[in-house]
């Protein structure tokens, strides 16, 4: 089927800096009042705000997390964590040294499956507690199936002392935006670890020769890799994704983001992430025929939050 790629979509944010400032302020303050027990309400109610001021078609994006759902998960993490760290302690008191090396083995062992099961985890509450006009999106990807996957890509990176690490990056966005659902919308993601590896090198080299001048087009080429290869479906509709930010637009971004922060001694920082959003969606137009009317519910009610908060102790951010 012929597509029309003359209509073009976009999401819109409209968040404030002042307001998002207001936000990390009493989240800071009843953390700390709470020695840190208030976290993952603080986290749920910054992610409703930046959700709510999120449009598509003329209707906002919502989060359906809660700070207790997010608190059970806070606590199951800190539980796997006690776990992990107290073998280690336990066998490193033992003052012997075969303990001690299985204990080391088994600690950093536990952390390389922990990342996997946290970026799972993840991607499954936050995606599920995600919606839009009451349709939520979804995560269908396989932990075991993704386990073996991450493993064997760590250690091919290892073994190839981090060159494999292009071909890594670029396989899990693959795997992961096949498993993403949007209703009865499905995604894909066609970026290929060869064109990856020589866009870096690409930028690498630019950048040095250029002491840092060909970095805003370094930023540009990654962004553009990133939101061109995206694919979404709608029956037998292909839409795209194509991006247009340019090399001056990342400058612009990053030297503003870098004076708003530096000469309010960081306070601006809310500021910066609205700039940041918007320069995200506003360079991110999606080309094709959707019918938003015909987007129907397929996803299931996941609260497990597990995952989410694991990827916040290990500071994994959302592929």
């Amino acid at each position: 089927m012929e597509e029309n790629y003359t209509q073009h979509r976009q999401v819109t944010f409209y968040g404030e800096g002042m307001k998002l400032l207001g936000i990390y302020l009493v989240n800071a303050l009843l953390t700390i009042a709470t020695l840190g027990l208030y976290y993952p309400w603080a986290k749920a109610a910054l992610l409703r705000y930046l959700y709510e001021e999120s449009e598509f078609e003329g209707s906002r994006f919502t989060f359906h997390g809660t700070g207790r759902e997010m608190f059970i998960g806070f606590i199951k993490a800190i539980g796997i964590f006690i776990v992990i760290y107290g073998v280690l302690v336990a066998c490193m008191l033992s003052k012997n040294m075969t303990l001690t090396i299985i204990g080391l083995l088994f600690f950093y062992g536990a952390l390389l499956l922990l990342i996997p099961v946290a970026v799972h985890g993840s991607l499954r509450y936050r995606l599920s507690r995600s919606s839009w006009r009451g349709v939520r999106f979804g995560y269908r990807g396989d932990l075991k199936e993704f386990m073996r996957f991450f493993v064997k890509g760590s250690i091919l990176t290892i073994l190839t002392l981090g060159i494999y690490s292009f071909w890594f990056i670029i396989d899990i966005r693959r795997y992961v935006m096949k498993n993403v659902r949007f209703g009865n919308v499905t995604f894909s993601y066609k970026g290929n670890g060869s064109d990856f590896f020589v866009l870096n090198l690409k930028g690498y080299l630019l950048s040095l020769v250029t002491l840092g001048i060909y970095s805003f087009w370094y930023f540009r080429d990654l962004f553009n890799y990133y939101i061109d290869n995206i694919r979404m479906y709608q029956d037998d509709h292909r839409l795209v994704f194509r991006s247009t930010a340019t090399a001056g637009g990342f400058f612009r971004l990053l030297a503003g983001n870098f004076l708003i922060i530096l000469f309010t001694l960081g306070i601006g920082t809310p500021w910066a992430i609205c700039r940041s959003l918007r320069f995200v969606f506003n360079n991110s137009i999606i080309e094709g025929t959707l019918d938003t009317e015909s987007i129907r519910q397929t996803e299931e009610n996941y609260k497990d939050a597990t995952g989410e908060d694991l990827a916040d102790m290990i500071d994994i951010g959302l592929v």
